[in-house]
């Protein structure tokens, strides 16, 4: 597969990545305010109080790195690099998270279609 070149150096590149990473600043800081609402909305349920900071926690992790995409414009190089520093934690976080409601459905899974089917032999 040919890569396509483009026009300039490694500046150029550095510019044009610092303007899309800033190019979805808005959309981030929109998901993690929503991420902490979430967090602050399953508060007030009975196993909420246990989980409730893992959403805030994205949350903030993706204002954070929103604030950093913003100023990586001004051609910091490390506002770029924490910015991709965050999305790497909060990829990370997310995926670990999925993988452990994965496992947990499917023990429910097995432990109610156990108790089920004993059920069913009364």
């Amino acid at each position: 597969m040919e890569m396509m070149q483009q026009p300039g150096g490694p500046e150029e590149t550095l510019k044009r990545a610092c303007r899309i990473a800033a190019d979805s600043a808005g959309w981030m800081k929109l998901l993690g305010v929503l991420s902490i609402i979430q967090g602050v909305m399953i508060v007030f349920t009975l196993w909420g109080i246990l989980i409730a900071w893992l959403p805030i926690w994205l949350g903030v992790i993706l204002f954070r790195a929103a604030n950093e995409a913003e100023m990586s414009t001004a051609g910091l190089t490390g506002h770029l690099e924490s910015y991709l520093k965050r999305l790497n934690k909060y990829f990370l976080i997310q995926g670990i998270l999925a993988l452990v409601m994965i496992v947990a459905g499917l023990i429910m899974a097995f432990v109610f279609g156990g108790m089920f089917l004993a059920g069913m032999h009364r």
